[in-house]
């Protein structure tokens, strides 16, 4: 068996389609059919059901994959034992967190970490979703809730605390707030509910009841710039809103307690690349650690 083409359709099957994962792999979207069509008439048998919308595994395919991962998860580790003795770290490492936790903690860090190591590619995908380590969407990620299904190297990375703030513009033009009674009919700055991915996410329903007019953001970063911006008052990250001194934290009674979790497969866990990242995160955290839980 060619693992060429059972490379190619593993990234297809985790992708759920040859366009996107012809991308990933930096192929011509024919060439990457051609090897699956290969691959099919090698094993004399039918792998995926493609349709216009994408490609779903059949029998046989959901047979080839576990066996095909559990390949994959060899080369992995003897890769790792190659180069374990190396000095230099090199390689990719993907990391998925939550945007705020992307945007305000990890991007500064990590980009450090970067510069530290010429041959380590770090991506670093802060989005308000989630992401399958199984699928190789990350080889590295930050989640809101526990997870409590499949194989994952999981630790507790921190607990964070968020708060109600305003900006100053926003007070001295709107008026000072100094009980929940004053959040009446000032504007409420919070997520998309549709977007929501998350029950950690459920914060905002306390203030909601009081606040009957909305702004709606789809990201933290928007709701925070929204919120510096003078439009209205909003549930934030404290370790986010600390590096902005035009922010006012409000009603120090009302705080929520949220948690980050810190997840990794162990079928590439144990590479260089990979535990460099994670213990370079691992301790960046824990440093800031009273940035992220405000009392």
């Amino acid at each position: 068996m060619d693992w060429e083409r059972v490379r190619i359709f593993l990234e297809v099957a985790r992708a759920g389609q040859i366009l996107r994962a012809s991308k990933r792999l930096k192929l011509n979207h024919a060439t990457v059919a051609r090897q699956l069509t290969a691959l099919e008439r090698s094993l004399n048998a039918t792998l995926l059901e493609r349709h216009t919308s994408g490609c779903t595994l059949t029998a046989a395919g959901e047979a080839l994959i576990a066996a095909a991962e559990r390949a994959e998860s060899e080369f992995l580790k003897v890769g790792s034992s190659i180069a374990g003795s190396a000095e230099a770290v090199t390689g990719t490492v993907r990391v998925g967190a939550p945007d705020g936790l992307g945007n305000y903690f990890l991007a500064d860090r990590l980009g450090a970490l970067a510069a530290r190591h010429p041959g380590l590619v770090i991506q670093l995908v802060p989005l308000p979703r989630t992401f399958s380590l199984s699928r190789r969407e990350a080889d590295i990620a930050v989640t809101l809730d526990r997870p409590k299904q499949g194989r994952l190297i999981l630790s507790k990375l921190t607990g964070y605390t968020l708060s109600v703030y305003a900006s100053e513009r926003y007070l001295a033009r709107e008026g000072v707030i100094k009980d929940q009674a004053d959040l009446a009919g000032r504007l409420f700055v919070t997520h998309v509910e549709d977007f929501v991915y998350s029950r950690a996410l459920d914060y905002a329903s306390a203030l909601g009841r009081l606040m009957s007019r909305r702004y709606e953001c789809g990201s933290v970063v928007a709701q925070l710039e929204a919120v510096r911006s003078g439009h209205g008052i909003g549930i934030l990250h404290d370790y986010a809103a600390q590096r902005y001194p035009e922010l006012i934290r409000l009603l120090p009674d009302v705080r929520f307690v949220r948690n980050y979790w810190l997840t990794s497969h162990p079928d590439s866990h144990e590479t260089r690349r990979v535990q460099e990242v994670h213990r370079f995160l691992t301790a960046s955290v824990k440093a800031a650690r009273a940035s992220f839980e405000m009392k």
